[in-house]
């Protein structure tokens, strides 16, 4: 199945900790159906002090979060939607949004 999901897409978390919440997708992780989303599903972590981190301390970091927990957010009707994939005349398969049937770009 092709990835609907790209970088720099704008996506709302619609199950978990973070509903609601709007993000830009900063890495898909294709291997295991996740999507790492700025400013979504942040955890604490402890770190003890490293050549790279000297001082340690607790760091705040994003976590993966599934794909199947964020949608596509549409500017055009300004709410999430579901993505669908269709073949234009020339033989190119382009992503679509399927509540306003706008062709998004990329």
């Amino acid at each position: 199945m092709g990835q609907r999901l790209k970088k720099d897409d704008v996506v709302v978390v619609i199950a978990g900790r973070d509903r609601g919440r709007q993000g830009r997708v900063l890495e898909v992780l294709r291997d295991r159906d996740r999507v790492l989303v700025e400013g979504i599903n942040v955890v604490r972590r402890h770190t003890r002090p490293t050549p790279q981190n000297p001082e340690g301390g607790i760091i705040e970091k994003e976590m993966p979060v599934h794909v199947s927990n964020v949608m596509l957010f549409d500017g055009e009707t300004e709410s999430p939607t579901r993505i669908r994939f269709r073949t234009e005349e020339d033989g190119s398969k382009v992503r679509m949004s399927v509540k306003s049937g706008k062709v998004l770009e990329g």
